[in-house]
């Protein structure tokens, strides 16, 4: 293989630009020349290609987003779109593909795949929500950008005595709402892998007043419900009035943490060395510390569990 493309796709995540460094500099080591797709599939579909050289990719190690810049793209999931991506990928003599994103970018590396264009693919989104590896790049940057916003809320919810509702990303998953309430020891938390009832968090409301206990933190996913819809629901059942802080995007941005930079790099090289080798259809992951591969195609027909231990522990912990 003499020739591979690099792209980021779908929702940014702190990290890509570091998985993004990984590739390049892992190929050019091996003599691989790399060329970076702009846009994700759009940029693919549009010819937006340019060789990256060594200095194409230095600083931006710390940086958040991604250097490629990513979008969604429609026309890609037709035949017609893959057909004129493969076009692209002919022009440029680019022989194998890495794409960093989530399970939509898989579903494009899959369907290159199977019309003859090897591809690999790097789990990139602060959900965690893919199968087949313990975390995905950015889950740990946001994660921490969660908990940083969560007790800087715990010190007006203390001066105030009140309560605060913090909605988070998570459409379908519920890992950074999980983790960001037990770091933070948050009295309840609701995600759409086992939502609590509204009786039992203002239960729970209600038992730390009558204790004392003057202020609260309620963390829920943006897949349960919103949170100014969560607040009304406890104002009408019970008569306790909260206030709701939307992290919204502020989750994606900021540079990545140390162990995101050192995912992300770990799984760049990796994916190098699978083309290097042949494979084809695959994702990278890393399971236990150990850096793993799986079918892409088992992956997409996975479905990403949740420790539903710690959610037990969580709701121990907060009694």
């Amino acid at each position: 293989m003499k020739k591979i493309g690099v792209l980021t796709s779908g929702g940014d995540a702190p990290g890509m630009n570091a998985a993004i460094r990984s590739v390049v500099r892992k190929a050019i080591y091996h003599n691989i020349e790399v060329y970076g797709i702009k846009y994700g599939y759009q940029g693919l579909i549009d010819g937006d290609i340019e060789k990256m050289e060594l200095g194409s990719v230095g600083d931006i190690i710390q940086r958040g987003g991604t250097k490629l810049y990513s979008a969604r793209c429609e026309e890609f999931k037709t035949e017609e779109g893959q057909l004129k991506g493969i076009e692209q990928l002919k022009k440029h003599g680019i022989e194998g593909l890495i794409a960093v994103g989530g399970d939509g970018t898989f579903m494009g590396a899959k369907k290159l795949t199977e019309k003859g264009y090897p591809c690999i693919g790097v789990p990139g989104t602060i959900d965690n929500d893919i199968p087949g590896t313990d975390f995905t790049i950015g889950f740990d940057t946001a994660l921490n950008t969660i908990i940083d916003a969560i007790d800087k809320i715990r010190d007006t919810a203390t001066s105030h005595e009140r309560t605060f509702i913090i909605e988070v990303m998570g459409r379908d998953a519920g890992d950074l709402a999980l983790w960001a309430g037990l770091a933070d020891g948050a009295e309840s938390i609701m995600i759409p892998e086992a939502e609590d009832e509204l009786e039992d968090i203002i239960d729970r409301l209600r038992r730390g007043h009558e204790r004392g206990k003057k202020h609260s933190i309620i963390i829920v996913a943006e897949g349960v419900c919103t949170g100014g819809e969560l607040a009304r629901r406890i104002d009408e059942a019970a008569g306790l009035e909260s206030r709701v802080t939307v992290l919204g995007h502020t989750q994606r941005g900021g540079s990545p943490s140390a162990s995101d930079r050192v995912l992300a790099s770990r799984l760049g090289a990796y994916a190098v060395d699978l083309l290097i080798e042949g494979k084809a259809g695959r994702m990278v992951g890393i399971q236990s510390n150990k850096l793993v591969d799986h079918d892409i195609v088992e992956i997409l027909n996975a479905k990403h569990t949740l420790d539903l231990d710690m959610y037990r522990l969580s709701k121990e912990l907060s009694i």
